[in-house]
């Protein structure tokens, strides 16, 4: 390797990022501004960790949640988790991992130490460190490289994308070719690892089988055009918002449906993947799961959600029901896999990203996610 592939610096540096003040402040946050955009302090990475200028970052239902105070972490936190960019400086526990400059990459919001009973259930359980690093704010080995006014900024779920630059953990981050463009290498690190990870890994989908996704925001889009691209079965897809049917369609759906359309119409399918993150969401997809198939939820409610079902029909009828956390499964191996599908024109990826928007702007984003009216906004810089 040449010294400019292990480069690294030693110079904090000034960056520009969104920062959540405080959580639950009520909508339109175009008008509380949970989120102020400013500068910051950047350290350096250490020995296990990259400099990444951040060239694109999606919003996500997981940022909105941290918003609003569904899902609480400490503030001040610098937001963003799905994004991508160029290694700018490499530690040299992650050279020899096979980081270099130059590298794009994309950020993997939970890191995996490989070693951990969670890490041996080949993506099934997430990572125990690395969920314990992200709950409080910090990077996988606890540092806080993040600071303003001589106070430190938490870093969200190990990335913080919604920057000019982030520093991560050689653990958070996924080298993918520089022939996927920036929106799509971030959706890949998120949506894309979740929504196809239902299909694919929780779901265990089978050749011929009928897939139907019930939420068509960016991860239940996501499980979509990835069951479409396995060309098993029929893929439904479920939303109350037309416009999403509409793109369902655009996107190789053999149809889409309101809930009550597909109820109605006695349509139940073996693998029906949840993924708006809301109780009766989740009770339409057991409703759809047809005797002997699985229900997986990919979605987030808040912790006081409850769903009603029948225990009886469980067991009489041999339903599953999956939970998948990020897809259930390992970005490493994972995120390759689908950006080699992109390569092959089979995962239209683009497809997902409804709007490119500016930082500024990311108040107003996390109104238009929260109205549902959003597939994905990436963020570019």
């Amino acid at each position: 390797m040449t010294a400019t592939a292990t480069a690294t610096t030693t110079a904090t540096r000034t960056i520009t990022g969104a920062v959540l003040e405080e959580l639950g402040r009520r909508r339109p946050f175009a008008a509380s501004r949970p989120i102020a955009i400013g500068e910051l302090e950047l350290d350096p990475p250490g020995a296990d960790e990259l400099l990444v200028r951040i060239e694109a970052a999606g919003v996500c239902h997981s940022d909105l949640s941290v918003v609003d105070g569904n899902r609480p972490r400490p503030v001040p936190m610098l937001l963003g988790h799905e994004a991508a960019g160029i290694v700018e400086s490499v530690g040299a526990t992650a050279s020899a991992a096979g980081f270099a400059v130059g590298d794009r990459v994309v950020t993997a919001f939970l890191p995996r130490c490989g070693e951990c009973d969670g890490c041996r259930t080949d993506g099934v359980m997430p990572c125990a460190p690395g969920t314990a690093a992200n709950t409080a704010g910090t990077l996988f080995d606890g540092a806080i490289r993040l600071h303003r006014d001589g106070r430190p900024v938490h870093h969200h779920l190990g990335v913080s994308g919604f920057a000019t630059h982030a520093v991560v953990d050689r653990r958070s981050a996924v080298v993918v070719g520089a022939d996927v463009p920036p929106d799509v290498a971030a959706v890949l690190g998120c949506a894309v690892l979740t929504g196809g990870g239902a299909v694919v890994n929780a779901g265990a989908v089978r050749p011929g089988e009928d897939v139907v996704v019930v939420g068509l925001g960016g991860v239940g889009m996501a499980a979509l055009i990835t069951a479409v691209s396995l060309g098993h079965g029929r893929v439904i897809g479920v939303d109350a918002v037309p416009s999403k049917l509409d793109r369902a369609r655009e996107l190789g759906a053999t149809a889409a449906f309101t809930p009550d359309e597909a109820i109605a119409g006695g349509l139940t399918v073996p693998l029906v993947v949840e993924a708006a993150g809301h109780p009766r969401a989740f009770e339409t997809a057991f409703a759809l799961t047809a005797p002997g198939g699985r229900t997986v939820t990919v979605g987030l409610p808040s912790a006081a959600a409850r769903v009603e079902l029948s225990p009886l029909t469980i067991t009489a009828e041999a339903r599953t029901i999956v939970g998948s956390y990020l897809g259930s499964a390992v970005p490493s191996r994972d995120i390759p896999r689908y950006a080699e599908l992109w390569r092959q024109g089979r995962l239209p990826v683009e497809g997902l990203i409804s709007s490119h928007i500016a930082l500024d702007q990311v108040n107003d984003a996390m109104d238009t996610l929260a109205a549902g009216a959003a597939i994905r906004q990436v963020i570019r810089f």
